[in-house]
Order: C-alpha cells, then sequence, then structure tokens
C-alpha cells in the first residue's frame, strides 16, 4: 500500500510538471523545415551584388535548458569590390526549442568594417525573463547583462522568422494581417505583417509560385515608408523565403535565394 501511495505521488508530480511545460511550450505543428536545411542567397544594393548570405539549419539537435532544439545560423557577408570598402562578415544565431520554435539562446557576431559586437541573449520563459549582454572589445569579458520582463512566448528575429514559416497561411485572406510578438536589442514589439496575395517569381534558384507579405513598418531612419519591405515565401509546405526587397533612404537594397538543399517537402515550382 505504501508504494502503491508513493507512486501515485510521483505519477502526479510528474503530470502536474507536464502540464505545466505544456503551458509554457505549447506545441508548435511544423510541417515547413527540419535540420540540415540550407539556403543560400545573394544580396544586392540598387543594380550590384554586394553580398552573399545563408540560413543553416544545423545538422545535429542540441539541449538547451533542458529542451531539444534547432541550432540556426544566419550568415551574411560582403563580397567582391565592395568588400574592400565595406567589409562586413556578420553571423546571427539561436537555439531553437524543436516543440514550441521559442528561442532558448541567441547571439550576434557583428562585423562591419571596424565596427564590433558579440552580443548573446538568454531566455527564461518558464520565469518570462530575458538577459541580455554584450563583449566589452577591450577586455574579453561580458559587460553586466541587462534584464527584461518577457511576454510568454516571445521570440528572437530568427524563431520569429522560422515561426513564421509553420502559420496556416491557407485560410488568410488578401490585407488580412498576422502578428509576430518579439525581442530585439532592448526591445519588444509586435510586428504586423499583411499578406498581399500570390505571384509567380523567378529568382537564380528558379521560378516559384510564392505568397507576398509586407511588415508594416514603423516610422523609423532606415526604411522608406511603412510598406517599405516585401517577402516572398514559396507557395508550397516549405515556405521557404525567396526574396526580400527593402526601400531605404539612401537606395534599395535585396535579397534572393541562388539554392537550396536539405528542404523537407517537394518544391511547387512555377512552370
Amino acid at each position: 500500500m505504501r508504494l502503491v501511495f508513493i507512486s501515485l505521488i510521483l505519477i502526479t508530480l510528474l503530470t502536474a510538471f507536464t502540464l505545466g511545460q505544456n503551458e509554457v511550450y505549447p506545441r508548435v505543428r511544423n510541417v515547413s523545415f527540419t535540420k540540415g536545411e540550407v539556403l543560400e542567397y545573394k544580396m544586392s544594393y540598387g543594380i550590384f551584388n554586394i553580398g552573399k548570405g545563408s540560413t543553416v539549419i544545423h545538422e545535429q539537435y542540441h539541449t538547451v535548458n533542458n529542451r531539444p532544439c534547432f541550432r540556426v545560423d544566419v550568415f551574411g557577408r560582403t563580397t567582391g569590390l565592395v568588400d574592400w570598402v565595406a567589409d562586413v562578415n556578420d553571423q546571427w544565431g539561436a537555439y531553437i526549442d524543436t516543440i514550441a520554435l521559442v528561442p532558448h539562446l541567441s547571439y550576434r557576431k557583428i562585423q562591419e568594417g571596424k565596427y564590433r559586437k558579440d552580443e548573446v541573449v538568454s531566455f527564461d520563459h518558464i520565469n518570462g525573463k530575458i538577459e541580455a549582454k554584450v563583449l566589452d572589445q577591450k577586455t574579453g569579458q561580458y559587460k553586466e547583462p541587462h534584464h527584461y520582463d518577457a511576454p510568454p512566448q516571445v521570440r528572437d528575429l530568427i524563431a520569429g522568422f522560422m515561426y513564421m514559416r509553420t502559420l496556416d497561411f491557407s485560410k488568410l485572406h488578401v490585407n488580412d494581417t498576422v502578428v509576430v510578438e518579439g525581442f530585439f536589442e532592448d526591445t519588444l514589439y509586435k510586428l504586423s505583417i499583411l499578406y498581399t496575395g500570390k505571384e509567380t517569381i523567378r529568382t537564380k534558384a528558379g521560378k516559384f509560385n510564392a505568397l507576398v507579405f509586407k511588415p508594416i513598418m514603423p516610422k523609423n531612419k532606415l526604411f522608406n515608408g511603412e510598406n517599405s519591405i516585401t517577402v516572398w515565401f514559396s507557395d508550397d509546405k516549405n515556405r521557404i523565403p525567396l526574396k526580400v526587397s527593402a526601400n531605404m533612404f539612401i537606395g534599395s537594397a535585396g535579397m534572393e535565394l541562388t539554392s537550396y538543399s536539405g528542404v523537407r517537402n517537394p518544391i511547387n515550382k512555377a512552370k
């Protein structure tokens, strides 16, 4: 009888813990991507090709905060003659929960000319806290961290982008909006993204059927107007980012898919 009583207590505690975890980390249905996906891009400014970039979901799963995670890295760098002038070599990364698609740890390693920034952001979703710390380039030690209160299921830019790929766009109508909550540097934001319909576009990687979105940008000193950015996703289960176009006050910039591998589903190319 005593063993039965102890067993019932353990089962109750484990069940309560599981329910609590499910509330903090609700399952996101993901049929769009998995480990091993690699997307390659070219970057342009006006009519000039100025660099290349890639998004990599690493082959191995990782464990952070006792949770299984994807490790996702985004790389971008200038190439050719532009590299002599600008010399940009950036890496953005995140460890993203495989179940809830929220970040547990994100980082940025920015090298742009003489400018350097190394930042690590830790997310405590159970207690609703964020810790951000920046490396002191002179001492090689991290500065005093900054702490922020976090809403449930808050995401960084990378996790937010990956999460958006999982949404059921089939239920959207033209001019519907999707809202993604996120954290960047010292700011919590709610970004509304306008769905504007379907198009067929041609990229270096081929001709695709695409879904078209426009993030509604707040007033800022970089982008020219609230509809200044357009993003095209593949109109299939992969939801691959195919192309980005941005109108800025100092000109236009863009990014375009050049190759892909390790995608989870068949590609819906246009004829």
